[in-house]
């Protein structure tokens, strides 16, 4: 079972994740390509991303928005620090 983090503790993690906020109890950023393709070729690499850590994010897309919302389930729905990794992960490909 996962903790959930402190409130210090999210408001450092978001310091360092440009753009993402905290809302419901989750991590959510909106993202906005150029088109359909690009926004869903970076849905695959998110896919891939939360697959390799076994942690699936909540996805919400149309046409070339998406909106990403973490939260970790066996953390009573709450952000933990796998939702932090994830989302470092994410910004980390989008700056590669």
């Amino acid at each position: 079972m996962s903790d959930p983090l402190e409130p210090a503790a999210l408001e450092l993690a978001l310091a360092a994740l440009e753009g993402w906020r905290h809302e419901d109890d989750k991590l959510k950023k909106r993202f906005r390509f150029g088109g359909f393709r690009e926004a869903m070729s970076f849905l695959v690499r998110v896919g891939f991303e939360a697959e390799q850590r076994d942690h699936h994010p909540e996805i919400f897309n149309v046409y070339d928005r998406v909106e990403l919302a973490l939260t970790t389930h066996d953390a009573g729905n709450r952000v933990t620090v796998k939702d932090v990794e994830l989302a470092a992960a994410i910004e980390a490909f989008l700056e590669g």
